[in-house]
């Protein structure tokens, strides 16, 4: 099943795409990073991969195209913070969603912000997945972070490298740092993505049981 879902969140409406495969086993809830949106290429490359090993997924525009244009509100993690949880909410109330397990996938920013929702939401979130991530920016909470987590960065991603080492370090729930090689920010060079795809894959369906 393949839908467009629409969440009213105070003022603004969110609008994502939800897919359930049958027998699905888990969803995960997609959190995009600043600049990027539910129609990100590479995020829905990734959640093909997980449709087809018979996970959920839901990728939704946590800002509305007027709060995207303003570089604060990109930045703004305690407000995708909130509305994530708004989501997830909506998800736990829904009759083909309420008993799948939920993990999420976060990239750029919006690792952050699922970082901070799995530290407040607990044994709720079963799985953390960060792709070119800025786990950094939730510093202050990874130790209260109890799912799972897999840090995934680009073997020349440095600078990133080093904010996801120091952030690893913080973490004290089962964890992960993978780094895929000669991979940039974007994991644009052939082969990087699909290796993302195959690491979170493997990371949910281990894990979202």
């Amino acid at each position: 099943m393949e839908k467009l879902i629409h969440i009213k969140q105070e003022k603004v409406t969110l609008e994502g795409m939800l897919k359930l495969p049958p027998k699905a086993q888990g969803l995960v809830l997609f959190a995009h990073g600043s600049g990027s949106s539910r129609l990100s290429p590479r995020n829905n490359y990734v959640a093909d991969s997980l449709n087809e090993g018979h996970l959920a997924t839901l990728l939704i525009d946590l800002l509305s195209p007027q709060e995207d244009e303003i570089y604060q509100t990109r930045f703004d993690i305690n407000l995708l913070t909130d509305r994530l949880v708004r989501v997830i909410d909506w998800l736990q109330q829904q009759s083909e969603t309420k008993e799948l397990p939920i993990g999420l996938f976060g990239s750029s920013t919006g690792a952050a912000a699922a970082l901070q929702v799995a530290a407040a939401l607990g044994d709720n979130i079963k799985a953390v997945v960060s792709r070119g991530g800025r786990p950094d920016l939730a510093m202050t909470v990874l130790e209260r972070v109890v799912a799972p987590t897999l840090l995934i960065v680009g073997g020349s991603d440095f600078g990133v490298i080093k904010l996801n080492q120091e952030a690893y370090e913080k973490l004290h729930c089962v964890k992960k740092l993978a780094s895929i090689p000669h991979a940039t920010h974007l994991f644009e060079e052939p082969g990087s993505l699909e290796q993302v795809a195959q690491n979170a894959q493997d990371w949910f369906k281990k894990y979202l049981k």
